[in-house]
């Protein structure tokens, strides 16, 4: 630790850290960075009139009947804690959801463990198989979360750069990062932020480098039901990887339920009894409202989640055009819900920083995107010369506010 009193700086939260306190603040935390995406939060709270696009989260409301199902575990007092690893009846669900959606194949009495949202889940599957020293492969760019997870575990990161192969991983670019020596490859398809998938043929040459040479996997999931033209295939599925393969998965993005806070794991008993060892003594359990909708969303509510995929689509469609009249190069997404176009400078914080503070000009791009009279704040990609914004919000493109009641 360092000297007490000593350290100054920025305290983590955007404030000055004081200096006249009795704790020392461990190094790794005061060498993580404040997270920008969350500065570009703030942005928006503070000036009026402003449409976020920046941050991964559904416009719409979780569906009538999954939030009627939480209302009315709470009046029936079902307020308790559940099972560490999460009722059992949800976990019966998740287990049926999976293995029609994806050909997984998971026994929900040792091999599923419900976290309080995806988060957990990474965070809690790192600290389960990453010692210190352990070298992490991370696809770049990726989510924001994911290297300061990696050091708060006492693992290295090792990004693997994507934007050459339309931001898919490839066999030649981890080679060429050295991925051959790390331990774990952690990665998120349909990625976040660039809407990127990863075909079958594409994921089968992983999972053979993977094998070859003893990765195993961390395969965050999250926007598995949001793709747009091609069925997403899970790691896990392929020969010799659901072995050495943790799949994460969650409620937040297909079902809009962010606030609830619910995700899962799974894998093989071993490692998932792993995962609840730490669960079980830093949550207990999740949270137990969150779990009666969850039950209810797998059981009803899929009409409605093809409903806001269909309407995801329409919006990427629609922005994508929007970018073509603009003569911005952006990727073509394929899956979740963002679009990343190229920024028109080298410096892709530069750039959102100078629309941030030019929010009041009628004559910037956000108008000519078809925002009317509302604008946009966009968030920088650490990925430098891209910027990310998401297809997160109806009334730009001059719709109501959709509302998924009964």
């Amino acid at each position: 630790m360092s000297e007490q009193g000593e350290h100054s700086g920025d305290g983590g939260d955007g404030t000055q850290a004081s200096q006249d306190h009795a704790f020392a603040i461990s190094e790794r935390v005061q060498n993580t960075p404040p997270s920008g995406i969350r500065r570009f939060f703030e942005l928006a709270e503070e000036a009026e009139d402003v449409i976020s696009l920046g941050v991964g989260e559904p416009d719409f409301s979780a569906p009538w009947a999954a939030r009627d199902a939480a209302i009315h575990s709470l009046e029936q007092g079902r307020t308790s804690y559940t099972a560490n690893r999460g009722k059992r009846e949800l976990r019966e669900e998740i287990s049926e959801h999976v293995a029609e959606s994806y050909d997984l194949k998971y026994d929900p009495d040792d091999e599923i463990l419900v976290t309080t949202g995806v988060s957990e889940a990474v965070d809690v599957a790192l600290r389960a198989i990453v010692d210190p020293g352990d070298v992490v492969a991370v696809p770049d760019p990726t989510y924001v979360s994911y290297e300061p997870g990696v050091r708060f575990a006492g693992g290295e990161s090792l990004p693997i750069p994507t934007a050459q192969d339309d931001f898919r991983l490839t066999p030649e670019a981890m080679a060429d990062a050295g991925a051959e020596d790390a331990d774990v490859l952690l990665y998120c398809y349909p990625n976040n932020p660039t809407g990127a998938i990863m075909p079958e043929e594409e994921l089968r040459a992983i999972a053979e480098f993977c094998r070859e040479h003893d990765l195993v996997v961390l395969a965050d999931e999250i926007y598995a039901d949001l793709t747009y033209g091609q069925e997403h295939v899970s790691m896990a599925t392929l020969p010799g990887m659901r072995e050495r393969t943790i799949v994460l998965n969650g409620f937040s993005k297909a079902h809009a339920m962010t606030g609830l806070r619910l995700g899962y794991a799974m894998g093989p008993a071993e490692v998932i009894g792993a995962l609840n060892r730490i669960h079980q003594y830093t949550m207990l359990s999740a949270p137990t409202t969150a779990q009666h909708a969850a039950i209810e969303a797998l059981q009803s509510c899929g009409d409605e989640v093809e409903d806001m995929v269909a309407e995801y689509d329409r919006r990427r469609r629609f922005v994508l055009s929007r970018f073509e009249e603009l003569g911005m190069d952006c990727f073509e997404a394929k899956g979740a819900f963002y679009v990343f176009p190229e920024c028109p400078t080298d410096d892709a914080a530069q750039f959102a920083h100078l629309l941030g503070d030019r929010l009041g000009h009628r004559d910037l791009l956000p108008r000519r995107l078809g925002i009317n009279d509302r604008h946009v704040v966009t968030a920088p990609c650490q990925n430098r010369g891209y910027i990310m914004s998401g297809l997160l919000s109806s009334t730009p493109v001059g719709r109501p506010r959709r509302e998924n009641n009964r």
